[in-house]
């Protein structure tokens, strides 16, 4: 099976050529759609100068797709272009940060692969690899959201919000994603629940980085999650 791995980039300069390292070294034929969202800092010219490297290399292994938003919109539609272009059989988002490593891919697979699941998302609550100690008001934050998320889907997610999720691509054909921050999380939990999709849930490590590191999401994107909850469980 073939690989669509995508990747929403925002000012990543100091991690975005060693997450291209990782999820190349991963053993599946994949390719690697990478969105800018409006980067300020380097982020733009190691995107192209990874793009031009890839296309020398000609690696049909290793794909690399370059998309540059033309100002910041968000992951959400940093996720809704890169869909656009997906042509593999499996769909993963990876976020350019580093927190989630690409050595977990099996993990996130194996249900897939073995006929099991539709969706599968990582937990960093139950179980899994290595983990960093940070931020207890956030975690809070995210179990909260996921418990009114699973109330609504009657689903039994631990982690809801977590940024490694594996799909079908064939599942979300057809599915039109409106959020364009981090309301992907719900909506995208909300539209597939609603499709009637088989959900598996697997441990993953999880290395989190401080605000100071780069972290982007805020209380604010907490409040946005819980309206795009409610508002995709009652509309689309």
């Amino acid at each position: 099976m073939k690989l669509s791995v995508l990747v929403p980039v925002y000012d990543e300069e100091r991690t975005l050529e060693e997450v291209v390292r990782r999820v190349k070294a991963v053993p599946a034929p994949k390719e690697i759609i990478l969105v800018d969202d409006g980067s300020r800092d380097r982020t733009r010219e190691i995107l192209d100068r990874l793009r031009q490297e890839s296309n020398q290399a000609a690696d049909p292994t290793n794909q690399i797709k370059v998309i540059f938003q033309p100002f910041n919109q968000g992951k959400g539609a940093a996720l809704r272009e890169a869909l656009r272009h997906v042509s593999g059989d499996i769909v993963i988002i990876q976020d350019a940060d580093l927190e989630y490593d690409p050595k977990d891919y099996h993990v996130l697979l194996e249900p897939i692969e073995r006929g099991f699941a539709d969706v599968v998302y990582g937990t960093r609550f139950a179980g899994g690899g290595a983990h960093r100690v940070l931020f207890f008001w956030h975690s809070m934050g995210n179990r909260l959201l996921t418990l009114v998320s699973n109330m609504l889907t009657n689903l039994n997610l631990t982690d809801m919000e977590v940024g490694y999720k594996a799909f079908r691509a064939e599942v979300l054909r057809g599915i039109e994603l409106k959020s364009s921050r981090f309301g992907f999380e719900p909506e995208i939990t909300m539209k597939l629940a609603k499709k009637g999709c088989r959900f598996y849930e697997v441990p993953i490590s999880y290395y989190g980085r401080s605000y100071e590191e780069g972290k982007k999401i805020t209380w604010k994107d907490g409040l946005a999650a819980l309206y795009y909850i409610v508002r995709f469980r009652l509309a689309d």
